[in-house]
């Protein structure tokens, strides 16, 4: 299935007027406030996020999985789903793939089909987080810092695979998460976990094309619940400056501990130069991938005003980290909720737009932490979606990408093409 222009021209011409009511309102507003709304306009555009291709089917958890009709069957499908969304919402140009899951058997017809719907290939993502059917070793008590050098050279040359998968597909890095740990005490000597762990990343660093990036991620807990080996960004950043400067942190917003100050992290980080990646979700309890924004949006917007000042104040050469989500829904259409989630991303981003950085500095160069708050408040309940829908109107988008995916009936075509019955590869 796809969406045609004409079909997106029809959805927008039955909220046209209304939207342009709300944004003619808007711009009136924020040019009074010195705000170039064009410039606007044209930022939140530029910002791109790759769709995971393992979110294209519904999720899951540890008790049970509720499939959907319509899932996609292959690595071609499933580009043609992200496609759908970037038909919609303009915003979704790159999808990120995971290995073995969605290995490309032809690589130069993946890149035709993904060129033909405006699509690149972001980062490649590995696994040594579980055994494959034809695995001759176990990653059942790690993988780049297992005790046994022969589970170590697997794990490594997995990664080295994906690699190569990604060079095929014009991607230029490499995500690296691992699920290494252990469950109890003095199941792990943490220092030759961390030394065996850092000695094969070195020789996945060694195999990265000049071009390409490593993107080192952590996480405090699960699957092992006593002691990870990336445990946080301290850690993941002390391997990136280990490794060299095409080793980067990336960080996914449900890989911390409760109330974790994710803004400040953020700001260090690019302060240093070393925000490599963002994976984008929510979460209340831990690391509960949900839709982006559905909990915490406030957060959110705190960490998109330091990835902003970060961004027009750059520490390094990679002054832009690349934004992805990654969520698992059980119970929500796979498709909705990633617009959902791009939606509330572009939300936060547009919202850190509006920040008066001069009059945040000043008041708090002057300790005037009431002024300060108010800045920052006064940004975040703005309604800027007109904005957004604005800019997908003018990119050749759809105003309310999710009524118009309601309203053409996607998921009913899609059940009809590939049956009610089907279940997305990897899950």
């Amino acid at each position: 299935m796809r969406i045609h222009a004409d079909q997106v021209g029809e959805q927008n011409r039955r909220h046209e007027a209304r939207h342009r009511e709300a944004f003619d309102f808007l711009t009136a507003r924020l040019a009074a406030d010195g705000h170039d709304v064009d410039a606007l306009i044209t930022k939140i555009g530029a910002l791109q996020i790759a769709v995971p291709s393992w979110a294209l089917g519904a999720g899951g958890t540890r008790f049970a999985r509720f499939p959907g009709g319509g899932e996609p069957r292959s690595l071609e499908e499933k580009i043609m789903d992200v496609g759908l969304l970037h038909a919609l919402n303009r915003s979704s140009g790159a999808i990120s793939l995971h290995i073995p899951w969605d290995i490309p058997k032809n690589a130069s017809e993946i890149k035709t089909l993904a060129s033909e719907l405006g699509l690149v290939f972001d980062a490649v993502n590995s696994n040594t987080f579980q055994d494959q059917p034809d695995q001759t070793v176990s990653y059942k008590y790690g993988s780049l810092a297992h005790a046994e050098k022969a589970v170590r050279k697997h794990a490594v040359d997995h990664n080295i695979e994906v690699i190569e998968y990604g060079k095929q597909l014009g991607s230029t890095a490499l995500t690296v998460w691992l699920a290494d740990g252990s469950c109890f005490p003095g199941q792990l000597n943490f220092r030759k976990a961390f030394q065996r762990t850092y000695a094969s990343l070195q020789e996945i660093y060694a195999a990265l094309p000049g071009d390409w990036k490593m993107f080192i991620e952590y996480k405090p807990y699960e699957p092992n619940f006593y002691s990870t080996v990336i445990q946080d960004w301290g850690t993941s950043f002390l391997l990136a400056n280990k490794l060299g400067e095409k080793a980067y942190t990336l960080v996914d917003l449900g890989h911390h501990l409760p109330n974790t100050n994710i803004e400040q992290i953020v700001a260090t980080l690019m302060m240093e130069g070393k925000l490599g990646g963002f994976h984008f979700n929510d979460s209340k309890y831990g690391d509960d991938d949900l839709t982006v924004g559905s909990i915490k949006p406030y957060q959110l917007f705190l960490i998109f005003s330091e990835l902003v000042y970060g961004m027009e104040n750059p520490a390094s050469s990679n002054p832009t980290p690349a934004w992805m989500i990654d969520a698992s829904h059980n119970v929500k259409d796979p498709l909705e909720d990633l617009l959902q989630s791009v939606e509330a991303i572009k939300v936060a981003y547009a919202q850190a737009l509006l920040v008066d950085r001069d009059e945040l500095e000043a008041a708090r160069e002057n300790n005037d932490t009431v002024m300060a708050q108010e800045i920052l408040q006064n940004a975040y309940r703005t309604d800027v979606r007109p904005l957004l829908a604005e800019s997908r109107l003018r990119a050749g988008g759809a105003l309310d990408p999710l009524r118009a995916f309601r309203a053409l009936g996607v998921r009913k075509q899609l059940i009809g093409e590939r049956g009610m019955k089907t279940v997305s590869t990897g899950l």
